[in-house]
């Protein structure tokens, strides 16, 4: 009994810290990419029409894609690499391909 209680009670932290994590890139996406990306990813902000940025919907970009161009930067894009940790950068970027959500 004492297993199966401790069991869940670590699958609880996991997913608290999933959740956290989550929480977190909606977070940075939001302060760091939604200025030009729109909070739905759709690129529909003055920024995002001016600097032709397409829909993420749209993108068949992978993960590891977005995260390159998330650390590298892309046009005038900047790069974000030292400026938030890897990790981050591979939350956000699975935050864009889950769907923003």
């Amino acid at each position: 009994m004492k297993r199966i209680a401790m069991g869940i009670a670590v699958l609880g932290v996991l997913a608290a810290a999933g959740l956290a994590r989550a929480d977190g890139a909606a977070a940075l996406f939001e302060k760091k990419c939604a200025t030009c990306h729109g909070k739905d990813g759709k690129g529909q902000t003055k920024m995002g029409e001016k600097m032709g940025i397409k829909d993420f919907a749209a993108s068949s970009a992978s993960a590891a894609d977005l995260e390159k161009t998330i650390g590298e930067g892309r046009g005038k894009m900047p790069s974000f690499k030292g400026k938030i940790s890897d990790e981050e950068i591979k939350s956000v970027a699975a935050f864009i391909k889950a769907g923003l959500k």
